[in-house]
């Protein structure tokens, strides 16, 4: 799939807003714990996506009620949906200084149930095209979306034959509609029926 760059400027990749705070100290120490004594960029971002993808745990998995959009309290709350765990690691690496877009992908439960699914892009220094990751954790068994470059290693390749698809938008910040969702619901409950479904 040829992923499109939805915002011509690169440095829009970089910005921090409300969302994606990662001038938060949360952030900040967060990434200065992470960086530690790593060598290039690439270390950097492959542990990063590690820490949001194993010690941060997916809400659905752990049970966890609560509901986080903002970086900083994905991180500080150690819980989120995906796309509340794409806006913590997109936090992460934009600290550092990595170009990171969001992406979303269109799931189902074998045809039921479609809900968008969030993930991230990065573009490291040097590298001609943008690699997408899924941090969302790698739960239920069989799942095992790694940090990967070269080619893909999400949780979940799509199947068209269930009206999932991958969509192909680097989208330079968070979906409006996925961050209204997880604005307005007081628990995760409340939040599946109006989260959206697709782009």
């Amino acid at each position: 799939m040829q992923l499109i760059q939805r915002h011509p400027q690169l440095a829009a990749y970089l910005v921090a807003d409300e969302t994606v705070d990662h001038e938060h100290p949360t952030v900040r120490n967060a990434a200065a714990r992470l960086k530690g004594a790593k060598a290039d960029a690439y270390a950097y971002a492959k542990a990063a996506f590690e820490y949001v993808r194993d010690e941060i745990p997916h809400s659905s998995d752990s049970g966890d009620l609560r509901v986080t959009w903002r970086a900083s309290d994905v991180l500080a709350r150690r819980t989120g949906i995906c796309s509340a765990k794409a806006h913590a690691l997109a936090a992460l690496l934009r600290a550092e200084r990595i170009p990171t877009a969001f992406c979303y992908q269109r799931l189902t439960e074998d045809g039921a149930a479609p809900a968008l699914h969030g993930l991230i892009a990065l573009k490291l220094p040097g590298a001609d095209a943008w690699a997408r990751q899924d941090p969302r954790g790698n739960v239920p068994p069989g799942v095992d979306a790694q940090f990967s470059l070269d080619r893909e290693r999400l949780a979940w390749p799509v199947r068209p034959e269930f009206s999932e698809v991958d969509y192909p938008v680097l989208f330079d910040e968070p979906h409006p509609t996925v961050v209204a969702a997880l604005k307005a619901a007081p628990n995760r409950p409340s939040l599946w029926p109006i989260y959206p479904t697709e782009l």
